[in-house]
């Protein structure tokens, strides 16, 4: 007792370990989980025994994978047949252990038995999981928690399950058959509806894939296979489901033999369709695709995404059908099946003459509303009748009788004589609402019964009559029929075939006879009801078809396929619970059945599907071959299931470049394979030899070399990489070495490190030698592993290590730690190690950091001149400095000097005028005699990499006098059309804003450091151009920069501060220039330049720098950064550093002013109001801060007249403020820039021309445009403008009267909407504006017109609509929405345009044989 006693402690203090299972075997069950609280002892044998018991399934059907934790990635599943523990297994307890149950092999899991069913039926019977428990109805999805059950499956919500995404639309009220939508009440009562039903025939039970061998086992089958939705396709679905569900369709399908040698497979639509029955059948997948079906219709992949009409398709394939089985034993399959026959007929009312036709039919189009009524028919019984109810011609649409030889009182109507053994009725709920010019779906409740007797529609009276007679153009098609809108399809066959077919006997009694014999057999059964949700803008089609093997309704959507019940088919019926009033559709549920199909109930005729020793031997075959294949692709998943994917680097041998792949392995596969398989996907075979190459563990985003594989070369792959994952946390990389190397050892835990070599002499930076280190190594004893590595004493060693993004880092304490010092996986260091004096000097003032800093933030960028730029030709000013070297001085002036019998002049024309660059010039003379005392004496080191700035002597600022004299009397166009097309090229777009936006974001602490004044004594050489991104990490002293807040507010630089400084002469930046041949394709004649320069110079000194390439001053060039797609934008920035450049960025240098302090360029737009296009690009301008309105348009008028051809005066137009495409406040001639006028840089401004004197005077006036709407005429007048004196209501009517003469107490206006002109489809201004607003004043609520160019239409309001017609209305919409889509305006009724659904007999889209 105590031994036992003690068990049974022990077990209670054994932890446990909880695990939750989610079956995602079915969409039904993948929100359900089972949850167990198992011993952490449980064996995984027991595990696998205690889940199937709980779900349901045979035990080996199904895996287990993991689904959270650290094996989250590992998709192998967990090892069934093992011994070992869960807790052995990686089970943790105290955690939730969440896992997957999953197919085994692609193939569902099996259902456990019903071993409580006593009907073969039920026995038979298939689920997913247990059902609820007894007493457990209406429960929600939680488990009860000792017995693990699921909760029913039907009160689970499922939103759209299959729904066709991105157009098909299906609210979860919606969902049919499901529950998921209904409120508890309803939920409960259908459970108490079907809570007595045995289990067999509960709804919603979800079923799996196909386990019997064929459909045509008989009454145990109750599983099949769905069909996958490509995209939109739910409507072929619907069709393809119910034509296999026939089986006298499917049969004769099945009779059918396909010949090879006379057609391509796959364009042979019977074939394609014999393909995918058979894989409905015997197929073990949960869902097949159609693709190849549709492929064999000729559509590509964008049909797909066409959505089309059920009934439409089901007209096209049929006649695509016909077409393919001419003269072939199915010829007149689809007739046979069905076609039905019914009469068009006249009878004069006067003598009894009777003219008619014999029309075909395959389907009966039945209307849910009749014309012009607001209550539907109850029931389809009630729309046949009113299908063949006649209606009488009489008054004008009387009948020209041939008999009576006059016209006479008629009775028109439709008789059914034959109906086809496959009835299909289509039931209209798509409609045209005439009032809102919209198409609608009308969902109102229609019944149809499970059974329908058509005896009561047959015509039999018919062959009595000895008036009838037979008139094949009896007057009744010239005098239409108004049943001709519910006529289907009109096959117009020979009418004499038409009469042999129906009234084959000559004898009338036998033919009332056969008439009477068919009448009484014409019982139907439903068997296929095609079902839509949505609207008639898009929705989804799904069907519910019976089994006539089993009796059994199933639910067909997409990919899922379930069982359902007569209660189910009931709510198809579509419409509410409520009576039926004229807003009963508005409100019912837009599920409802479309289209359904009977079958003729004649045991003599009603076919079985056929068993499997009865296929035709080319089904056998068929059969044999899709199970091939399907069992190759099982192989190809296990396949892909146990194949390793990861990432492969390889450093070419030779190219030295970095090249990325995927490696593909299988897990069994051993490392040495593994190896050859990576060694041929690179294509090394030529660069080195195999046993040069192994694979390494490879960190690829800190480029780090985690571990080697040394004596595992034989180790499976799958055990190497942990398994295999869908993503691995790191790559492999293929490493290579010469013949005489050896491959070094990486262990884990070591760090990376690159090595660069410094050397002061030469100023290079030597490539990088990799070294592995710990991090737990002291700098001493990593100065050691270095000299090792490079042969450099370390005694003199100096490391620095570059640290993220923020500096240079001297390792200086030679007992820290590598982790001390701020290592990681992968390092980079630059060592130095000589007996220089640099030494001992301090750090951050040695020549090494400089040069380290130079190296970390050069960049190389290529610069494009102008085509005509005078470049060494000319002979620019060049500024001495009193204490430079004369030497120094001399080779610089070398570079910029050339003959001056060669100089040519500037063909691009400076915009400043001669005293302006005299100025100009002797500023900048002046600014070299006061920098002379100012220079260090170390300056003359650096003279030779930055632009000259002093002046030489006397003549060479006479010879920049003469270019100033050149330049003035150059042509004044050329600059104009240079800067016009700047923004042609840019789209009108602004040429700064994006620039300054990229240049302002890089205002960091890194770039807004210090720059020291004292020149750096450093050589123009830079041997090493791998420049990563701006590392810099000087200890800030000295003299900080000085940023101009007022320049940066403005918006604009100067090159000048406010003491006409150089900006550039304060700083001393790397700058080394050489030519360069650009590729091919850049222009002939183009000059280019390569640039290595410091990033943390400003624009200012970089285009200073450029001067002596491009010939003029900084001043009279601009600088356009050239973006990836090839834009440019101008950067006008000066004050601000090239930070926001990269490596091998492309500048374009183009020749026109730059602006100065305070100017900024504006973009000038013509506006015109009752242009199509009221907007219209005219010019780029200059306005200076401080300039008035007046002064601007002066300086525009001359450049009016040349460049636009507008011959204005300058009181004849306004300038005014530009939103987007609206134009706002009117600018008075006395406003200033930047005092009365908010400007900033590439500004854009409306100029409007005026028809007359300018009547706006002052700023309390307020201008509206206004256009008058004459619904009479359903016309729109052009705009006037009316000017205000005042916001007030009264005074725009009083203006708006003056200027249309309505009377003031007719006046009605309403505000436009949206940008302007605010344009607005005449079918919808009427009634969709606010017209006649109750305020008082303009700046209120709704209207808040509180500034210039408001848009107000007015009307008057005794003036009625015109009436349209329907035809007027349909072409004044298309003309509508053709003119508000060129403008770009909304259009509020833009139904989306429907492609024709076509089959292409040919597969060929391009070919006249199309099914229409």
């Amino acid at each position: 007792m105590k031994k036992k006693f003690s068990q049974v402690e022990s077990a209670a203090e054994e932890p446990r370990v909880l695990c939750i299972i989610q079956d995602t075997t079915n969409s039904k069950t993948v929100n359900e989980r089972v949850t167990l609280n198992l011993p952490a002892s449980t064996p995984l044998k027991r595990l696998f025994e205690d889940v199937a018991s709980k779900v349901g399934y045979v035990n080996g059907t199904f895996d287990l994978v993991w689904g959270n934790g650290d094996n989250v990635t590992d998709t192998t599943p967990i090892d069934q047949n093992s011994d070992k523990t869960i807790l052995d297994a990686g089970f943790e307890p105290g955690k939730k252990n969440f896992l997957h149950l999953t197919d085994k092999d692609g193939e569902q899991p099996h259902m456990m038995p019903e071993e409580s069913s006593t009907t073969d039926d039920s026995a038979q019977d298939r689920f997913i999981g247990p059902l609820p428990r007894e007493g457990s109805v209406g429960c929600t999805n939680d488990y009860v928690s000792q017995s693990y059950s699921y909760s029913s499956v039907l009160s689970k919500s499922e939103t759209a399950p299959g729904c066709c995404f991105s157009g098909c639309t299906m609210l979860p009220q919606e969902v049919h058959p499901r529950l998921s939508g209904l409120s508890p009440a309803s939920r409960d009562s259908l459970w108490k509806g079907s809570a007595a039903l045995p289990r067999s025939q509960v709804p919603g039970q979800v079923l799996g894939g196909w386990l019997g061998s064929s459909a045509a086992q008989g009454a145990g089958e109750d599983s099949y296979v769905g069909l996958v939705n490509q995209a939109m396709t739910c409507y072929l679905n619907s069709l393809l489901q119910t034509l296999f569900m026939t089986p006298e369709f499917r049969n004769a399908l099945y009779k059918w033999e396909f010949e090879e040698s006379e057609e391509d497979p796959v364009t042979s639509i019977p074939y394609q369709l014999q393909r995918l029955f058979v894989l409905l059948q015997t197929s073990k997948k949960r869902a097949i695709e159609t693709t190849d079906v549709t492929r064999s219709f000729g559509w590509d992949s964008s049909e797909a995404w066409q959505q089309h009409d059920v009934q439409e398709l089901c007209r096209v394939m049929f006649d695509a059908l016909e077409q393919k089985w001419k003269q072939t034993e199915q010829a007149d399959l689809i007739n046979q099946l069905y076609q039905g026959k019914l009469k068009d007929y006249v009878r004069c009312l006067e003598c009894g003459y009777e003219g008619w036709r014999i029309d075909t039919y395959l389907d009966i189009p039945l209307v849910i509303r009749p014309y012009g009524s607001n209550q539907a028919f109850a029931s389809v019984e009630e729309a046949l009748h009113a299908f063949i109810q006649p209606e009488i011609l009489d008054g004008p649409n009387q009948y020209f009788c041939e008999r009576c030889k006059k016209k006479c009182d008629a009775r028109k109507g439709l008789r059914f004589l034959h109906f086809p053994y496959l009835l299909t009725l289509q039931l209209k709920r798509f409609d045209f609402d005439y009032t809102t010019m919209h198409r609608i779906k009308l969902n109102d409740r229609m019944t149809f019964p499970e059974e329908l007797d058509m005896s009561v529609f047959i015509d039999v009276e018919d062959e009595k009559s000895p008036q009838t007679e037979s008139c094949t153009d009896s007057g009744a098609e010239n005098e239409g029929s108004c049943h001709s809108d519910q006529m289907s399809n009109d096959f117009s066959n020979d009418d004499g075939v038409d009469e042999g077919i129906c009234l084959e006997s000559n004898s009338a009694a036998e033919r009332i006879s056969k008439a009477g014999s068919e009448k009484s057999s014409l019982l139907y059964e439903l068997f296929s009801v095609m079902v839509h949700s949505g609207s008639a803008a898009g929705g989804h089609y799904y069907a519910c078809i019976k089994s006539f093997s089993d009796d059994q309704w199933y639910s067909f959507n997409d990919q899922h396929v379930s069982k359902i019940t007569q209660d189910d088919i009931k709510k198809t019926y579509g419409g509410s619970s409520g009576s039926r009033g004229y807003y009963s559709s508005a409100f019912a549920s837009s599920t409802n059945a479309y289209m359904l199909i009977y079958r003729l109930k004649d045991p003599t005729r009603n076919a079985k599907f056929l068993e499997a020793h009865e296929y035709p031997e080319h089904i056998k075959q068929l059969v044999q071959k899709e199970r091939e294949l399907e069992e190759q692709e099982k192989r190809q998943r296990e396949i892909e299931r146990n194949t390793c994917k990861i990432k492969l680097f390889c450093m070419h041998p030779t190219k030295q470049i970095m090249m990325e792949n995927k490696l593909e392995v299988h897990k069994d596969r051993t490392l040495k394979e593994a190896v050859e398989i990576a060694y041929k996907l690179m294509d090394l075979e030529e660069a080195v030899p195999l046993d040069c190459c192994r694979l390494v563990k490879y960190d690829e985003f800190h480029d780090y070399l985690e571990r080697s594989y040394e004596g595992e070369e034989d180790t499976p792959m799958g055990l190497l990489l942990g398994g295999v994952k869908s993503t691995y946390m790191f790559d492999l990389l293929l490493e290579t070495r010469r013949p005489d190397q050896i491959f070094q050892c990486y262990k884990p835990g070591e760090v990376m490190v690159k090595v660069h070599v410094v050397d002061l002499k030469t100023e290079s930076v030597a490539p990088p030698i990799s070294v592995r280190a710990y991090l737990n190594q002291t700098v001493s004893e990593f100065k050691q592993l270095i000299s090792k590595a490079t042969h450099l004493p370390a005694e003199t060693m100096r490391v620095v290590l570059e640290r993220c993004y923020n500096d240079l880092r001297l390792l200086n304490v030679s007992s820290k730690t590598l982790k001390a010092e701020g290592f990681f996986r992968s390092n980079k260091v630059f060592i130095e190690s000589s007996e220089s004096l640099d030494r001992h000097v301090a750090y951050t003032d040695s020549h090494l950091w400089k040069l380290l800093d130079r190296h970390a933030n050069t960049i190389r960028l290529y610069v494009s001149l102008p085509e005509q730029s005078p470049g060494s030709q000319f002979r620019r000013a060049v500024y001495q400095k009193s204490s430079g070297d004369s030497g120094n001085l001399d080779e610089a002036c070398e570079r910029v000097k050339g003959p001056v019998g060669n100089m040519k002049s500037v063909e691009a024309i400076l915009e400043e005028s001669t005293e302006k660059l005299k100025s100009l010039s002797l500023q900048q003379q002046q600014e070299g005699d006061n920098g002379d005392s100012s220079k260090s004496t170390e300056a003359s080191d650096f003279e030779n990499i930055e632009s000259p700035l002093n002046e030489i002597d006397s003549s060479t600022s006479a010879e920049n006098r003469e270019l100033e004299n050149q330049i003035q009397i150059s042509d004044p166009e050329n600059l104009q059309s240079e800067e016009r097309s700047d923004s042609d090229v840019n789209n009108d777009r602004s040429t700064s804003s994006v620039d300054s936006d990229i240049l302002s974001s890089s205002h960091s602490s890194d770039t807004l450091c210090n720059v020291d004044n004292a020149p750096l004594p450093l050589a123009n050489g830079l041997d090493s151009h791998g420049i990563t991104s701006s590392r810099r990490s000087k200890a800030n002293q000295g003299k900080k920069e000085t940023w101009d807040t007022a320049e940066e507010d403005s918006g604009t630089d100067s090159e000048y501060d406010e003491s006409g400084k150089s900006r550039g002469e304060a700083q001393y930046m790397y700058f080394k220039s050489e030519p360069y041949t650009a590729d091919e394709g850049s222009g002939e004649g183009q000059k280019w330049l390569m640039v290595h320069v410091d990033k943390r110079i400003t624009l200012s000194a970089f285009k200073q720098h450029l001067e002596p390439f491009v010939g003029v001053p900084s001043s009279h060039f601009k600088v356009f950064r050239v973006y990836a797609s090839n834009q440019e934008f101008e950067s006008v920035r000066l004050n601000e550093t090239l930070s926001s450049f990269s490596d091998d960025n492309k500048i374009t240098i183009r020749l026109g002013r730059a602006l100065k302090k305070g100017e900024y360029r504006v973009k000038v737009y013509q506006l015109l109001v009752n242009e199509p296009e009221p907007c219209k690009f005219l010019l780029d301008a200059v306005f200076a801060k401080g300039m008035t309105v007046r002064q601007s348009k002066e300086e525009l008028l001359p450049q009016l007249r040349e460049q636009c051809g507008l011959d204005l005066t300058i009181d004849r137009f306004r300038l005014r403020k530009k939103t987007w495409k609206n134009p706002g406040t009117v600018f008075l001639d006395y406003h200033i820039y930047e005092e009365d006028i908010n400007i900033s840089s590439n500004w854009e401004v409306f100029l409007e021309i005026l028809d007359g004197v300018e009547k706006m005077k002052s700023m309390s006036q307020l201008a509206v445009l206004s256009r008058r709407w004459r619904p009479s005429e359903m016309k729109l007048d052009s705009f006037q403008e009316v000017v205000l004196e005042s916001s007030s209501v009264e005074e725009l009517k009083e203006k708006l009267s003056e200027i249309s003469g309505i009377p003031l107490e007719n006046i009605e206006f309403a505000k436009g909407r949206g940008t302007f002109p605010c344009d607005i489809s005449i079918l919808e201004i009427h009634q969709d504006l606010d017209w006649n607003p109750k305020v008082s004043t303009l700046n209120v609520w709704p209207l808040y017109i509180c500034d210039d160019g408001a848009v107000i239409f007015y009307r008057d309001k005794t003036e009625e609509l015109m009436e349209l017609t329907d035809e007027q209305r349909n072409e004044l919409m298309k003309k509508e929405s053709s003119r508000l889509q060129k403008t770009g305006h909304r259009v509020t009724y833009s139904p989306r345009k429907e492609k024709a659904l076509k089959i292409y007999l040919d597969g060929a889209p391009n070919k006249d044989l199309t099914q229409d």
